[in-house]
């Protein structure tokens, strides 16, 4: 306990809490429009997302999880209420029985094709428009550096 603490700079403060309040206001504001204009949660969308990332529409569970950062219980319970609205399945694993994968169904793929055109228009107009081409390379070489390194920490 003897460590001395790195408090963040001004400089550091500023640029950390932008970068936070930014997150908040962006998140909370997507997640309100896709909300009330495509009835998927935030939650619901990011699930979509990377299910439609893949080939076949399905992921294991665990490597689902891992990819959202969800906690097992989150993970269960969010998958059930959106297989209660038809949105995805349930499949066991026939190589391994205690595995399972989610998979998208044609209602999952309707919501998410209903709902990623006003999605990406609000990026834009919110984000997009508002950052040269060469802030978003900076803002994409940040961010793969970070994920790079929070991944390397995962294993």
């Amino acid at each position: 306990m003897g460590e001395t603490v790195r408090w963040l700079t001004p400089e550091e403060q500023r640029a950390w809490r932008g970068f936070v309040r930014l997150h908040e206001r962006l998140g909370g504001r997507l997640g309100r429009l896709l909300q009330s204009e495509s009835q998927v949660s935030p939650a619901d969308f990011a699930v979509l997302v990377h299910l439609t990332d893949t080939p076949e529409g399905r992921q294991r569970y665990q490597d689902l999880a891992r990819a959202l950062e969800w906690e097992k219980s989150r993970m269960s319970h969010h998958i059930a209420r959106m297989a209660g609205r038809g949105m995805v399945v349930r499949e066991d694993c026939i190589e391994d029985a205690r595995g399972a994968f989610v998979v998208i169904t044609d209602v999952g793929r309707a919501a998410i094709e209903e709902a990623a055109p006003r999605h990406v228009e609000a990026v834009r107009e919110l984000f997009l428009d508002h950052v040269t081409p060469a802030e978003l390379r900076v803002l994409a070489e940040i961010s793969e550096r970070v994920i790079g390194k929070l991944d390397e920490d995962l294993s």
